[in-house]
């Protein structure tokens, strides 16, 4: 399946948003998908990522997480520098500017003209936190969080005090959860109460653990395990598939 790959802003309550949108170039309406980035924004991975999940028959759409703190098209280093800048953005953004770039994108996908209406959210690190965030709104119909950081120690966005924990029962769709063993940003205890948040409200979801360190979806690093990708992604699109649909997809 060829891809056809556009660039879009989006507005949102703090400016435009740079978002990248990758779809099968095959006729039809597909189902859409949101996928949010690590910290260091649309890097060569986190395409590779989109496109991949595009080649699957998707409408993706990759939304720059800190439009509003760095010139459109900024692409973070993995490096030092990179993670810092990163790292300091990620505090500086309120909660409520990061679930407004979600329903700006959701509104998009809605009204694409090659999407089916039915959306799923996706996320890597940072991104699986504000995947977790976007499945609150009830468009959303699928949800997968890969190593989603800060939930346990509500730290995410200005003041790092976010209510992720507190608003589980807002969550309706199927969601999954997929983390690393050796990751060190979500230690054990951090997992198990995230567990246990998630089972007191009822959400429906499921639970993936690998020996794995933090990132192990990223193609590019030690840290990445292709084997265990392939598997994950084999995972989350069965999800999107069961609850989403196929759409139009052509031979």
């Amino acid at each position: 399946m060829t891809l056809t790959e556009e660039v879009v802003d989006l507005e949102t309550s703090t400016g435009p948003m740079r978002t990248y949108v990758y779809r099968p170039t095959a006729p039809g309406k597909y189902p859409g998908l949101l996928l949010f980035s690590e910290i260091f924004q649309q890097t060569g991975p986190v395409k590779r990522m989109a496109q991949t999940m595009a080649g699957n028959g998707f409408i993706v759409a990759v939304p720059e997480i800190f439009h509003e703190l760095n010139p459109i098209g900024t692409i973070l280093g993995y490096d030092t520098a990179g993670a810092d800048k990163g790292n300091k953005d990620k505090v500086a953004k309120t909660i409520a500017s990061y679930d407004d770039d979600a329903r700006a994108v959701i509104r998009f996908l809605q009204k694409y003209a090659h999407c089916t209406g039915k959306i799923g959210s996706m996320g890597i690190c940072i991104g699986g936190h504000l995947s977790f965030r976007a499945a609150m709104n009830p468009e959303i119909l699928a949800c997968s969080c890969f190593y989603a950081t800060d939930i346990h120690k509500r730290s995410l966005g200005a003041g790092m005090n976010d209510n992720s924990l507190d608003r589980m029962k807002d969550i309706k769709c199927e969601t999954m959860m997929l983390w690393g063993r050796q990751d060190p940003h979500i230690p054990v205890e951090g997992r198990q109460l995230i567990y246990q948040a998630m089972t007191d409200a009822g959400v429906n979801f499921t639970w993936h653990e690998f020996n794995a360190a933090h990132a192990f979806m990223r193609d590019e690093g030690p840290r990445y395990d292709p084997q265990l990708a392939l598997t994950c992604y084999g995972l989350a699109i069965g999800l999107y598939k069961r609850k989403l649909g196929d759409g139009d997809v052509r031979a």
